[in-house]
């Protein structure tokens, strides 16, 4: 770990304010949701959402003005919008899944937040572990930028793919939620957001347990494509680890706030699968011109293979961003709610699930 820290724009001194930083707004959070569990306004979840952002866009900016540039972070400021606005629009197409998993469990309004917040703290301790071993393999081996970037444009064209036979297929639990299920004693009723419960002098896992097994093993899978998708922009973990705070400290927000417009996001899996491929073959082209492989050009460098540059990558990925949403806008607007559930799936907005439990 130290030797990650080492190797960063940011001192072992930075390091250790983030952490904590990170860590008290965590805990504050979570006390307070814990205390009073409610659904949350749209006044509320829009001042915590612009208060994210804008914190988000001023440690940019200053990572921009005042950071050195580093031989893994040549460009820190840009690097971190690129890195943050990737996993942000990642982060928008997972809500998807959140969705579904809340209508899935019929999880009660008012304990919604405190399941998504949980299930970001998971999110953000599994995917600092990976930050810290993709760290790892870079420093000690550049060909896993072969690895990566195949990964990513394998994951671009079944992201692609989906795209294009539509959202309708249903959500299936992953094998480790069945065996909680099949061979954990529960309880079907809820108590409050607690996890386990006694019942006849038993102790039980109540539907709260399954919904945050639910949400931390799905956060594992998305780690699988945010991590490599961001050290394709940089290899600085400092700024991987940061733009992936922001962008998950938004999204519980950004879950209750934007409800059924994110049914109308209709060519959001083709904007991402854009974004991944381009990264994809991004890291391609970084691993020939870096090639150490021996039986990849007698373990030469590949001097015609270009190095994009993260403004190249910066524009890109705003630009995609932006026809992304404004096509899938306009689109929509000329269908019908049918023809939009078809081509995005069944979803509930955040809040309209059945209650009943």
């Amino acid at each position: 770990m130290n030797a990650v820290m080492g190797d960063s724009v940011a001192s072992p001194l930075i390091w250790a304010i983030t952490i904590v930083v990170t860590v008290g707004v965590l805990m504050v959070d979570l006390l307070i949701i814990g205390r009073r569990p409610h659904e949350p306004s749209m006044k509320e979840v829009s001042v915590q959402l612009g208060l994210y952002v804008g914190l988000a866009i001023i440690f940019g900016v200053c990572l921009w003005v005042f950071a050195e540039p580093h031989a893994l972070s040549p460009n820190p400021g840009p690097e971190f919008f690129a890195g943050w606005l990737t996993e942000y629009s990642l982060s928008i197409d997972n809500l998807f899944i959140f969705i579904i998993i809340m209508a899935k469990f019929a999880v009660p309004r008012e304990y919604q937040q405190t399941a998504l917040m949980i299930g970001i703290v998971l999110a953000l301790i599994m995917r600092a572990i990976f930050i810290v071993v993709g760290a790892a393999a870079i420093n000690n081996f550049s060909w896993v930028f072969y690895i990566f970037g195949l990964f990513l444009v394998w994951t671009a064209w079944k992201l692609a793919k989906e795209g294009a036979e539509g959202g309708d297929d249903e959500y299936e639990e992953n094998k480790l939620v069945q065996l909680a299920e099949r061979h954990l004693p529960a309880t079907k009723e809820w108590h409050g957001t607690h996890l386990f419960a006694k019942e006849n002098g038993k102790r039980l896992i109540t539907p709260m347990f399954l919904v945050i097994l639910t949400l931390g093993t799905t956060d594992l899978l998305f780690a699988l494509d945010s991590i490599p998708a961001i050290y394709g922009l940089t290899k600085d973990p400092y700024i991987v680890f940061t733009a992936n705070i922001f962008a998950l400290m938004g999204l519980r927000q950004l879950y209750f706030l934007i409800g059924g417009l994110l049914q109308r996001l209709i060519y959001l899996s083709y904007g991402l699968a854009f974004l991944l491929g381009f990264i994809g073959v991004k890291l391609i082209l970084h691993a020939m011109h870096e090639n150490e492989l021996p039986f990849i050009n007698g373990g030469e460098h590949i001097e015609w293979a270009p190095d994009i540059p993260i403004w190249l990558s910066l524009v890109v990925i705003i630009g995609t961003l932006a026809v992304t949403a404004v096509a899938s806008l306009l689109a929509s607007r000329k269908m019908s709610e049918e023809e939009i559930e078809a081509r995005t799936g069944s979803l509930q907005a955040p809040g309209t699930g059945n209650d009943s439990h």
